[in-house]
């Protein structure tokens, strides 16, 4: 189950750093994505998109995703994600 966290203004799916490394994704994301540790939150207009499309290609079916709303979510404040070089 996967986490897609919104505020009044945007959302992010939460999804673990090698799970996008491992499904040959983690090049694809862009920096308006944020991470904390090994915890990537994907930018719900492309980055969320790419990760469950790829998901799905992988299982044969996307994600289970819960969402969590949070007025004031600290997610904006994490640095941007960064693709390896």
């Amino acid at each position: 189950m996967f986490t897609f966290h919104t505020d009044p203004g945007h959302g992010w799916l939460e999804v673990p750093l090698g799970l996008l490394v491992e499904l040959g994704i983690a090049e694809d994301i862009t920096p308006y994505s944020y991470v904390r540790g090994s915890l990537v939150f994907l930018e719900e207009d492309c980055d969320a998109g790419v990760f469950i499309k790829a998901y799905s290609d992988e299982h044969g079916s996307p994600p289970a995703i819960e969402e969590h709303y949070q007025e004031n979510t600290p997610i904006r404040g994490y640095p941007s994600y960064q693709p390896a070089q």
